[in-house]
């Protein structure tokens, strides 16, 4: 049975050249001069440095700008509380997404149950898995999970003939 996987997952790759063209950035510009801003990364989690909350949110700028350039989807992006370190500086730690959560694999189950489509779906841990009998059942199911699911970066992969 003709078969594909709904996933959400970040490219690393392209996350790592973003974050490191965000620091190359951060340490020529001017209003950044004699600064300790910079942003760090440790697998899926970024953490923001800054002398101020404006100066974060010039860095978080900086950083969403330069993810858009690597075609990194900024949806992957789930950003944390504003922490103080010391004196002024403070931290905010940016969490990368990786996989599809529990409720928003069982949404689009649901999405795809309530379109009557010649499609079964069922969760395969992080990814949603989709099966039908014909390419264009699966073809059109991917269609419409583009237009109803928004708030999520999907991608579809593995797909079986």
């Amino acid at each position: 049975m003709p078969s594909f996987d709904t996933v959400s997952e970040a490219n690393l790759v392209e996350v790592k050249n973003a974050v490191d063209q965000s620091n190359k950035e951060i340490t020529t510009r001017f209003d950044f001069k004699g600064s300790d801003a910079r942003v760090e990364q440790k697998e899926h989690d970024l953490t923001a440095y800054a002398d101020s909350e404006f100066q974060l949110g010039q860095v978080r700028d900086v950083l969403t700008n330069k993810m858009t350039k690597r075609n990194v989807d900024v949806r992957f992006l789930d950003h944390g509380k504003i922490e103080k370190i010391g004196g002024d500086k403070v931290k905010q730690v940016i969490k990368v997404k990786n996989g599809i959560e529990t409720e928003d694999a069982k949404k689009i189950v649901r999405v795809i149950k309530d379109s009557k489509m010649k499609v079964q779906a069922s969760i395969q841990g992080d990814a949603v898995r989709v099966t039908g009998a014909k390419r264009d059942d699966l073809q059109a199911a991917m269609s419409m999970l583009r237009q109803e699911i928004k708030d999520l970066p999907l991608e579809f992969n593995n797909f079986r003939d």
